[in-house]
């Protein structure tokens, strides 16, 4: 099947107004996640920290952890949330539902999503309309081919809300079998696609990713997650392997034609 073109987007991170348009030109949007905005590193008044706690507080926490003090940035988190009086589960809930209300609203009909390790799962199918399809571990055929989604992050320090082991991560890619195009909010553990050369570090990318791009040789392996890439496109043998750009910041999907 000829003419199809599919847009591709991730880490959305609060920018509801270019999401509104994200799927213009194209037969489908995929999303890949991180919906969610905690705090905006280049605009620190935007976002559920500066919402609660105000924009000097934001700037604070952004200069620790630029300076990698994470121990003291976790200090003044915990300080600030004692001084607040709500729980603090409670309040951030709160705020991405308020996020989430806007954002899903603006999804196109048919989206395809998966989770970023930002997101909360369990709120997804509340503000999912019809038009979206919510997909983790699972297949979907668009226009003749197979695309497997696979959501989430694997643990690190930060602690995000959706963060798997190692081990459940490989069983949702394991799921998925043979693929046309392996979408999913991570990267493989490749140096160069986990590197961000802004915020001087790897973040995780995964093996199981990884092997299965080697096993099982998808057209495409798509994803996000790393905001600034060392290397945003590269081929893994029969794969090409694209980071599909930080939506948040450009405005612009990667489109996906055949």
């Amino acid at each position: 099947m000829g003419g199809m073109r599919v847009n591709v987007i991730s880490d959305v991170h609060g920018n509801a107004e270019d999401l509104a348009t994200a799927g213009d030109g194209a037969d489908a949007l995929i999303c890949l996640g991180d919906l969610v905005l905690f705090l905006d590193y280049h605009d620190h008044s935007r976002g559920i920290f500066p919402d609660l706690f105000g924009t000097e507080n934001a700037d604070r926490l952004v200069e620790l952890r630029t300076a990698r003090r994470f121990d003291e940035a976790r200090e003044l988190g915990r300080r600030l949330w004692a001084e607040l009086d709500v729980d603090r589960e409670t309040a951030i809930e709160a705020a991405v539902r308020r996020q989430y209300a806007a954002l899903f609203a603006a999804f196109p009909t048919p989206t395809y999503a998966t989770y970023g390790n930002v997101d909360l799962p369990n709120l997804w199918h509340e503000y999912a309309a019809p038009g979206t399809t919510v997909l983790d571990g699972q297949r979907v055929e668009i226009g003749g081919r197979v695309f497997g989604f696979v959501g989430g992050g694997l643990r690190t320090p930060m602690r995000t809300p959706y963060e798997i082991s190692d081990e459940e991560y490989a069983a949702k890619v394991e799921a998925l079998g043979e693929v046309d195009v392996l979408c999913s909010h991570i990267p493989p553990e490749v140096p160069d696609l986990t590197y961000d050369t802004v915020a001087r570090r790897f973040e995780r990318g995964s093996r199981a990713l990884l092997d299965a791009i080697r096993r099982t040789r998808p057209r495409y392996a798509l994803f996000g997650h790393v905001h600034q890439p060392l290397t945003r496109r590269m081929r893994i043998g029969a794969t090409e392997c694209v980071n599909v750009g930080h939506f948040a910041s450009t405005g612009r999907p990667w489109a996906l034609e055949w």
